[in-house]
């Protein structure tokens, strides 16, 4: 009896700790939900205003683009340490449209060798130019199938590209704003769960300045 009642107390402390962890993990649904994974995560660059788009620029130099500048790369570091920090499951490689200031923002937040250029996400980029309005639904049916296959398993797929134009597709997205998406499978579509500022981002992460 005597050794009972001296174990008893050894096996509760070594069982609380373990079972008080798990509510401050669990505090906030949206992070809980995409702990699970399965959603996309499609993410505006950072804050480029660095130089100009000049007619007929070249993806391979990016002296003929906007560029994001220092407060951009920093933002993008910044998210990637938040996502980090906040255990959210990613798939790598990360995507990227092909302009220098979207990998280079999906560089500095996840890492050169988890980043893919995927030259789809350009077209994103082009709604912003004086597009007929088919060729702009064309483009926005064409997301729509590009975003609504399911995810990996137990993890989230991540998008660094561009904003939409007001009114079309995902709408306008700050710089670094995060627009998280529940696909629901091919031909079925997709649903927008939340819309986040990057400072909403540091918030969650308690990394506010």
């Amino acid at each position: 009896m005597y050794r009972l009642l001296v174990l008893l107390p050894c096996l509760f402390l070594l069982i609380i700790p373990a079972y008080a962890y798990h509510p401050a993990e669990n505090s906030n649904p949206l992070i809980n939900d995409l702990r699970k994974g399965g959603y996309v995560l499609y993410v505006r660059h950072g804050e480029a205003n660095l130089g100009e788009d000049q007619q007929g620029f070249s993806l391979t130099d990016c002296s003929t683009q906007r560029n994001l500048s220092d407060r951009g790369k920093d933002q993008a570091k910044k998210y990637g340490e938040a996502i980090r920090k906040l255990n959210i499951p990613v798939s790598f490689p990360v995507e990227s449209s092909p302009l220098c200031r979207t990998v280079q923002t999906a560089e500095a937040a996840f890492g050169t060798q988890h980043v893919a250029v995927n030259d789809f996400w350009l077209r994103i980029y082009e709604l912003s130019k004086n597009m007929n309005t088919e060729n702009a639904q064309n483009t926005v049916q064409a997301f729509t199938s590009e975003i609504e296959p399911l995810p990996p398993n137990e993890s989230n797929r991540v998008i660094i590209a561009h904003s939409f134009p007001q009114g079309i597709g995902l709408g306008d997205i700050p710089y670094m704003g995060t627009v998280i998406i529940k696909p629901l499978g091919t031909q079925r579509g997709y649903e927008v769960i939340k819309r986040l500022t990057l400072e909403d981002v540091l918030r969650l992460a308690e990394m506010q300045e």
